[in-house]
């Protein structure tokens, strides 16, 4: 843990204690300075990170404090127990019941799987696509085809670098959307009935598209903090022919977990040493809280056996569908199945978009993106805690827009989600996000729209729908 992670929990410890109550200053960045002997950068960055979660506020000239909070914290949960071994899939029947029913733009969007399109710069971007139509060059009807646009890879190939990973443009492949990039990646790896390791709870998109391939899964014990049990996953690397691993390891979607970076160096270690490849489903690494981005995968892949999928639907372009897939030793394999199915992503969008991240001011829209979020899981936390009964757990995620909650045992996700939709609320019941149908009390809620009298009322209608259930 770094030292500003250290200070962090620290104060956080005493917050919780009563030792610093609401409404109170918290000492000043000199005083903590002194206090703790560590440079001003580390207490800022501790002061940061507890204003991401929630727990401090700064109020302009006068420093940092303690924000008012209504109710106790509610605890975290616990480590995922998936139960069996391997499991053939039947589950996109299932999954489509239940997501058809959250399309209506008339309900409250907790159930969504987007955050709202207002946060993004549409209007900008659509100059830049527009402009991109204007001056499309005829030649790049050929040239853009895969692996894509050279600039927009030569772009992402610098972001890359920015996180100290070395991503040779050659490698990169532009798809439309991380899900045909995460099919792609799959293609590439496995045949129909082979078995690949996946999270428990795991986006119920990668059972979809498991279950469409004709592969079997097993499913991972998780924490919703840490995310991935390494130990869980040594031990099923051992027993089982496991041919890749698809894992979410920053955010992962549903529970928010982020695996912290000395595991993820442990587990790209530990897939080297069997040689099993790791798909990583990475759309939401852009949206962390905290002052600097996880550690990318893609830093520690010493012999390609990483592909790293992500996109800028979550980020910056929800509805633009453009994606990548930085494919290390699978690059070939990979363009060879991207032509022979869709064969192009769109090319203007590439071009777009190749602009906008050298002109557009990307990394200022991120900066607002995450300070937005931030703001709006902690109004979320509060809700939920004021008015979910006792015996609810929630992790509180350093980054995404997810909130994954155990309701007590009693409760039924699926009941829930019909009872809610009845009263213009979509919600993400649990069991969409298992191979097996686990997680009957648990439930995902979006924090990615702002916050407003409207989703305060709904949560207030899901806390009572839930007691009534007790």
């Amino acid at each position: 843990m770094s030292r500003y992670q250290d200070l962090a929990e620290q104060t956080e410890k005493l917050i919780t204690a009563g030792v610093f109550r609401a409404g109170d200053r918290l000492p000043s960045i000199r005083q903590a300075c002194n206090t703790h002997d560590v440079s001003p950068v580390t207490v800022s960055q501790a002061y940061y990170l507890l204003e991401s979660r929630g727990l401090i506020e700064a109020r302009p000239k006068s420093g940092y404090f303690v924000r008012a909070r209504l109710g106790q914290r509610l605890p975290e949960p616990e480590m995922s127990q998936p139960v069996g071994d391997s499991t053939q899939l039947e589950v996109s029947d299932f999954i489509f019941q239940i997501l058809e029913s959250v399309k209506d733009p008339s309900v409250v969007p907790l159930g969504s799987s987007f955050p709202s399109p207002y946060l993004f710069p549409l209007d900008k971007l659509g100059r830049f696509l527009a402009s991109a139509a204007r001056k499309l060059d005829p030649l790049a009807t050929v040239t853009d085809l895969p692996p894509g646009n050279e600039e927009l890879r030569r772009q992402l190939a610098l972001r890359y670098l920015a996180q100290g990973a070395n991503v040779s443009p050659q490698e990169i492949i532009v798809t439309s959307g991380a899900l045909e990039g995460l099919n792609l990646c799959l293609q590439a790896v496995t045949r129909p009935g082979d078995l690949i390791a996946i999270e428990s709870p795991t986006f119920y998109a990668t059972l979809q598209a498991s279950e469409r391939l004709g592969l079997k899964v097993i499913e991972i014990p998780t924490h919703p903090r840490d995310g991935i049990s390494l130990a869980a996953l040594e031990e099923a690397l051992r027993l089982h022919p496991i041919k890749a691993c698809l894992f979410m390891l920053n955010f992962s979607n549903p529970s928010g977990g982020l695996v912290p970076d000395e595991n993820k160096k442990a587990l790209l270690d530990l897939l080297r040493r069997h040689q099993v490849p790791l798909i990583e489903d990475d759309v939401y690494a852009e949206l962390y809280f905290g002052p600097q981005a996880p550690l990318c995968s893609k830093a520690e892949d010493s012999d390609g056996l990483v592909m790293h999928v992500s996109s800028f639907s979550k980020c910056l372009a929800p509805g633009y569908r453009l994606g990548w897939v930085a494919a290390g030793r699978y690059a070939s394999r990979i363009q060879r199945q991207k032509l022979s199915t869709s064969l192009a992503t769109t090319i203007p969008v590439q071009i777009a978009l190749a602009d906008y991240l050298k002109h557009g001011g990307y990394e200022n829209h991120l900066r607002h993106l995450r300070r937005s979020l931030a703001r709006q899981e902690a109004m979320l936390v509060e809700a939920v805690e004021r008015h979910f009964p006792a015996g609810t757990r929630l992790a509180r995620p350093q980054g995404g827009y997810f909130l994954w909650l155990e309701l007590p045992r009693q409760v039924d996700a699926l009941l829930l989600h019909r009872q809610a939709l009845a009263h213009g609320i979509s919600i993400a019941p649990g069991p969409i996000f298992s191979a097996k149908r686990e997680f009957g009390h648990w439930l995902r809620l979006n924090f990615g729209h702002p916050d407003s009298p409207r989703q305060q009322a709904a949560i207030a209608t899901l806390g009572q729908l839930v007691a009534d259930q007790l």
